[in-house]
């Protein structure tokens, strides 16, 4: 029994997208009959080859439940108890896991604030300090996201610059990839290319934004750079005992490209989007669109009433910034639509 109306259209979220029907499809193709438990499964098992092809040899991957989950672990595994990471002001793991890498990490957060959700060397370096002092939190990693909350895509050149930079002072390199196909689609890479290649320690692989019905997963690079992360995913309640419906997932985004096309039309919807908008009279974008995502500056009293319609979210009330996502199964019909709303509401 279906609960809701499926011709509706949100911009609020690429969370808020169903799942993909190949997803869907490797499920039910992975469902019946009965594998092993916690990971030894075929699934699995094909899933670590995959991974490897993908991402080289040395890489290990750990499928997790969600996002927060990812990040927590990964985090985890790379820092002793007295580790700090430095990252952007407007990072996930700083504005929106509710506290959970610093209350189940242990680990401090340094966060830098950017025009644009990017980091650099020298962002860095206003929190990368304080080796050897006892009363201050030792940044030993730096977390960076691609792409960056703000829609923004860091090149190659930027990560190789700011994994070698980290890497010289002793910190090592975290990757939130929740949108990293995004990126890849934006940039017209490879995913080592701007992981592995770059000088990525480790990664947080979304899927869950991309068309999975849940799931990421923490993908190692550099296996010497962590520790226990076998045990600290179960510590951290992220082992799934029925683990080869998440690796079958994956599967279905990593094996045959899902995971790009998909990327690749959400960020094509973006930009039709923001072609459609970018002139409307009262109408700014303040961030360049490079992912799925579109930044504008719009009066609140015409997002209010453009939300009876279209949810989306505020990004910053206090300058009037709103955040319009696009996903996987957005069309140009609904962005369309969307941009004819606005431009009503705008009075042009």
């Amino acid at each position: 029994m279906r609960l809701h109306d499926e011709t509706v259209r949100h911009f609020a979220s690429d969370n808020y997208a169903g799942a993909h029907p190949e997803v869907i499809a490797a499920i039910a193709e992975a469902n019946g009959g009965h594998q092993v438990a916690y990971g030894e499964d075929d699934y699995t098992a094909r899933l670590r080859l995959r991974v490897r092809e993908l991402f080289g040899e040395q890489a290990e991957v750990f499928p997790v439940f969600n996002g927060t989950g990812a990040n927590v672990v990964a985090l985890t595994s790379l820092l002793p108890r007295w580790g700090a990471v430095v990252t952007a002001a407007t990072a996930h793991i700083n504005t929106d896991e509710g506290g959970a890498p610093e209350r189940v990490s242990g680990l401090k957060l340094l966060p830098v604030q950017t025009p644009d959700g990017k980091l650099t060397p020298e962002l860095i370096d206003r929190e990368a300090w304080g080796w050897g002092d006892e009363h201050r939190a030792q940044p030993l990693a730096v977390s960076v996201t691609q792409s960056t909350e703000l829609g923004t895509v860091y090149s190659v050149e930027e990560l190789r610059a700011i994994c070698k930079h980290a890497h010289a002072r002793g910190m090592r390199v975290h990757l939130d990839g929740a949108r990293l196909a995004n990126a890849a689609a934006h940039l017209g890479v490879s995913l080592r290319e701007m992981t592995t290649d770059a000088g990525v320690d480790i990664l947080s692989f979304g899927g869950t934004k991309n068309g999975l019905l849940y799931g990421e997963a923490v993908v190692v690079l550099d296996p010497s750079a962590v520790d226990g992360l076998l045990f600290l995913r179960k510590l951290t309640m992220q082992l799934a005992s029925k683990m080869r419906f998440g690796s079958a997932q994956l599967l279905a985004l990593l094996d045959d490209g899902l995971w790009l096309r998909s990327a690749q039309h959400a960020n094509a919807m973006a930009a039709r989007l923001f072609a459609a908008v970018e002139g409307i009279p009262g109408v700014t974008v303040t961030q360049r669109v490079q992912a799925n995502a579109v930044f504008a500056v719009i009066a609140p009293d015409a997002a209010a009433r453009l939300r009876e319609r279209f949810r989306f979210y505020d990004w910053n009330p206090a300058t009037g910034e709103v955040r319009w996502m696009t996903s996987w199964d957005t069309t140009e019909a609904d962005v369309d639509a969307f941009a004819a709303a606005i431009r009503s509401e705008l009075g042009t």
